[in-house]
């Protein structure tokens, strides 16, 4: 009888536990990628004053446990990002944040039909790897809260960087779900 008794026990201490073990399993860090070229990459800001660091201490702030992770180089197009999805957008990842490049293609004379296929790519490919494409490019930034670079032509200011993690936040808060 003793011996019932404790298989007993263990069982109801096995299933009492399982639920708990199955929530620290789904409690794991959730992985953003922020895909895109030089706003993406913080260009003329601190990388702190991005709008991917800004996102990611929004996101902590309402108690999401999450990493945003950057894959930016300054002056990319929708080629060069392309590229990219496949070794960034790596298994468990569940949202990504991208501009595709489509500014930088114009300003070097790509056709707008080429970008528009390799960002249409973009977006087809981070859904065929499991995660929630966020078109960031679709967010203008209003001209007072731009910089001029000469060079460059105009980057988000610090405040522009807000501006597009705000904006990005809904998005993002509804493609992730719940908090932990």
């Amino acid at each position: 009888m003793n011996c019932h008794i404790g298989r007993a026990m263990m069982f109801a201490v096995v299933f009492s536990i399982a639920p708990c073990v199955s929530e620290a399993v789904k409690a794991e860090t959730i992985r953003i990628v922020a895909l895109g070229a030089s706003n993406t990459n913080s260009y003329g800001v601190s990388p702190g004053e991005g709008w991917p660091a800004k996102l990611e201490r929004m996101l902590r702030a309402k108690g999401f446990d999450v990493r945003v992770v950057v894959s930016a180089n300054n002056g990319d197009g929708t080629a060069a990002i392309l590229g990219r999805v496949d070794s960034v957008v790596t298994p468990g990842t569940r949202v990504v944040v991208y501009d595709s490049g489509e500014r930088n293609d114009i300003r070097r004379g790509v056709p707008a039909g080429v970008a528009r296929a390799n960002a249409a790519q973009i977006q087809a490919r981070i859904r065929a790897r499991g995660a929630v494409p966020i078109a960031a490019n679709s967010l203008a930034v209003p001209p007072h809260l731009l910089q001029e670079d000469k060079s460059r032509g105009p980057h988000a200011n610090p405040q522009g960087h807000s501006h597009v993690a705000s904006r990005l936040l809904p998005q993002v808060v509804a493609a992730i779900g719940k908090k932990k």
